[in-house]
């Protein structure tokens, strides 16, 4: 029998025979891991289920739940695990996942009325008999038609629509044991359904949430904590994708394939610049609003945002002032470290709050100001000689990670600050129960424009990701519900447009990188989407603050 050999992280090795799956190789790991967190494996960069046959001489990670990875995985097979009970419950019903919500996924199921409080009870309960039961969850290739066969039996009409689009002759598939359920492969799995326990389903709005644990704790679930404005402005555009009938990665390919994309980008645009536009009249209608503060995690559009609604408050007979928030750092000779002795620009700490209010009070009395510069190679505050005044019509605008926060601007009276949340939440889902997480979205922003304004590889930007993303947690998140408005960023044809500037980063990135099994993750999602040129996207879209080509100046 062929052998193959297995290197395990103390650098021991095993030979064992092909083909052998990742579940029976546990044991060789001995007392270095609890194996009943096991969920997933790392095979030579690649993040694995259990279930899956080692075909070719690996080294080998093992992924528990307390993992970013493992994380994901498990979240994944909860929607597997749901999709299943549902398409058992209600076969008739379409399952449609919506965005996340707090550590949860908003769900409903299509019907002429909002599923029940004793339907949610109903799934919850054939969910829990399936992991009580213990059911193996298997991928396994099935011919084309035969797949064409099994989601339109199973009404997965999302799914099937993208197989016309991805027409090869094996397709993967994920599979409920013996059952009759079956999910098109995106990514990973858990081997069976016994591992998830640690889950909840919540009634909520029109539908309700599939909440499970957070990054670190699988053992239990976090404190719910609502975020109302957020769910509105998905709602908002979930009714406008349905209206113009693009829901899906399915449907976004086949207005490419069939020449029609132009027209969508026109009316994508068009709707987000209304947006804009509404958002600048509450501004206006407010009468008495001194300072714009502009607040949204990375990639999120600010710098692009703040121009857009100061055009749009130019129209109202504004005339805006920028003033950035980057010139207050308090210098690196006093800038904050974090707990691993690295300079930490993202705390409050780490910028001149007295300095900014002092400039803020003087602009709104009428005085005039030097506007203050930073050198980011000398760590240090400069001045050019650039002054700024305030009149009557005047209004300022400023962007910056704390613009939510009123510990920024504690001088300031809260009827003279207009706060706006900027999310790039797109709408699209690559079909009806697997998202597309907007993490992701700005993720891929992130990458394309490291790379191409701030000659950062890849593998660099993915390895910063966590960091850039624990910053968010503490400093953003938390504020979110403080603004007095929120803006969507994203929009729904921007993946095939940065598809073609990512995927080349993304091939770069070596199997011996770390950040290889994230640059993989995020290749086979993208290749859910056929390719949109720069060409189509207009000069003033939030897109080009990415990829380059802007009327703005940044």
């Amino acid at each position: 029998m062929e052998k193959i050999t297995i290197t395990f992280p103390n650098g021991t090795k095993k030979e064992i025979p092909v083909r052998t799956r990742g579940i029976d190789i546990l044991e060789y790991f001995g007392d270095t891991i609890d194996k009943s967190k096991v969920i997933a494996l790392n095979v030579n960069g690649e993040v694995v289920s259990l279930s899956r046959p080692i075909k070719v001489s690996a080294t080998i990670e093992a992924i528990t739940a307390e993992s970013k990875m493992g994380a994901e995985v498990y979240r994944r097979s909860l929607c597997f695990l749901l999709a299943a009970a549902a398409n058992k419950l209600y076969p008739s019903s379409r399952l449609l996942v919506g965005h996340s919500l707090g550590f949860g996924y908003y769900y409903t199921l299509d019907g002429d009325t909002p599923i029940s409080t004793y339907e949610i009870y109903e799934l919850e309960k054939e969910m829990r008999n399936l992991v009580r039961e213990n059911h193996p969850i298997f991928t396994k290739h099935v011919f084309y038609e035969e797949a064409c066969e099994i989601f339109e039996k199973l009404k997965l009409t999302e799914t099937r629509k993208q197989l016309e689009y991805r027409c090869k002759p094996r397709v993967l598939v994920n599979k409920l044991d013996n059952s009759e359920f079956a999910d098109i492969y995106f990514a990973p799995l858990v081997a069976s359904t016994g591992v998830l326990k640690v889950f909840e389903l919540k009634p909520y709005g029109e539908g309700f949430l599939l909440r499970f644990p957070e990054y670190g704790k699988p053992d239990t679930l976090p404190e719910f904590h609502d975020n109302p404005k957020i769910f509105e402005i998905y709602k908002q555009y979930k009714a406008w994708g349905k209206r113009v009938g693009v829901t899906s990665a399915a449907s976004l390919n086949e207005l490419i394939v069939k020449g029609k994309i132009n027209d969508f980008i026109d009316i994508t645009e068009t709707f987000q610049s209304q947006n804009y536009a509404k958002v600048a009249e509450q501004i206006a209608n407010r009468g008495n609003v001194k300072v714009v503060l502009i607040a949204g995690p990375s990639s999120s559009g600010k710098t692009t945002s703040a121009k857009k609604i100061a055009l749009h408050l130019q129209a109202l007979g504004y005339i805006p002032h920028v003033l950035s928030l980057d010139s207050y750092y308090v210098g690196r000779d006093k800038n904050p470290k974090d707990e691993f002795g690295n300079y930490d620009y993202e705390c409050l700490e780490a910028l001149d709050i007295p300095l900014l209010n002092q400039n803020l009070v003087d602009l709104f009395d009428g005085k005039t100001i030097d506007v203050p510069s930073y050198n980011f190679d000398t760590g240090s505050r400069f001045y050019t000689g650039e002054k700024m005044t305030m009149h009557e019509n005047d209004i300022l605008i400023m962007e910056g990670i704390h613009g939510l926060n009123d510990k920024l601007t504690p001088l300031i009276k809260s009827e003279f600050k207009f706060k706006i949340y900027l999310s790039a939440l797109t709408q699209l889902n690559l079909d009806d129960h697997n998202r597309i997480p907007t993490s992701d979205n700005r993720l891929i922003r992130r990458i394309v424009r490291d790379a191409n304004f701030r000659g950062k590889s890849a593998a660099g930007t993915i390895s910063m990701w966590e960091s850039v993303q624990k910053g968010e947690r503490l400093h953003i998140f938390p504020f979110q519900n403080n603004a007095d408005a929120v803006l969507n960023t994203a929009l729904d044809y921007e993946l095939p447009v940065l598809k073609v500037y990512v995927e080349p980063a993304l091939r770069a990135v070596k199997p011996s990188e770390p950040e290889y099994t994230e640059a993989c993750r995020l290749l086979r999602f993208l290749a859910q989407f056929d390719a949109i040129s720069s060409d189509y996207v207009p000069k003033q879209s939030i897109i080009r603050e990415f990829i380059g080509g802007s009327t703005f100046k940044y």
